[in-house]
């Protein structure tokens, strides 16, 4: 009684073949190279830190002000600023309290647009590079034990900021327990960096020196769980 439906078939031609590429993982990875190429490009050319040094509108005080910093901060971390010159310019510009909380929005939200770039346009891609013993024993790492690995790279800095972030991107952990990490493993850090900005004008101040010896002590921790690690990730590596 009623006429069979015709089966749908797959739509062919060059734009679903085109969108196909387009959308593929390589082609995404190739995008989110070339955003990195760009801001990485963009900071050496123009030095935006500078702005945040140096350059500040002293018109621009106060809460409005500090939530401009930390948004101009994410963006610069993204770009591969370092993060010290930037915890330092926040604690010059805003005193202690104020810029550690926008120095801490700013590390967070960077923190997340590098991850959710990484996990969107490389993960795929990126995955299926994942084949040597020390890369797949780190990618167990993180996938196993996500929330731990990274406040423990934040909070003994020796990873860089921003390979951190798309090592984390590239594994199967979440972007909820990355951020929370990442937020309370910057603090001590963080903090030094800042107090040590608003003390610059007293090198000699019992402050000032107490932050820069955090500082160098927590370099040297760093290093030490960075070796440990190394020599853990190489007993965990899957044997041929």
């Amino acid at each position: 009684m009623f006429d069979p439906v015709p089966a749908a078939r797959p739509v062919s031609g060059p734009a679903p073949r085109l969108s196909r590429a387009l959308l593929s993982p390589w082609s995404r990875l190739s995008l989110l190279v070339v955003v990195l190429l760009g801001a990485a490009s963009t900071m050496l050319l123009f030095e935006p830190q500078r702005l945040l040094a140096s350059g500040w509108p002293p018109e621009l005080t106060g809460g409005a002000a500090a939530m401009i910093f930390g948004l101009a901060y994410g963006a610069l971390t993204v770009a591969f600023v370092p993060r010290p010159l930037l915890n330092i310019a926040a604690g010059a510009l805003f005193g202690a309290q104020t810029g550690l909380a926008a120095a801490l929005a700013g590390t967070v939200l960077g923190a997340g647009v590098s991850f959710m770039l990484g996990r969107v346009l490389g993960q795929d891609a990126l995955r299926t590079l994942l084949r040597g013993r020390l890369l797949t024993a780190a990618d167990g790492v993180l996938s196993r034990h996500g929330f731990r690995s990274v406040l423990a790279l934040r909070l003994f800095p020796g990873v860089p900021f921003a390979a951190a972030n798309y090592c984390a991107a590239t594994s199967r952990m979440g972007a909820p327990p990355f951020l929370l990490a990442t937020g309370l493993g910057s603090i001590p850090n963080t903090a030094a960096y800042v107090i040590a900005g608003s003390e610059a004008a007293s090198p000699t101040s019992p402050v000032f020196l107490a932050a820069m010896g955090f500082i160098v002590l927590s370099g040297l921790g760093g290093a030490l769980v960075a070796w440990r690690r190394r020599h853990r990730l190489g007993r965990d590596m899957p044997k041929d």
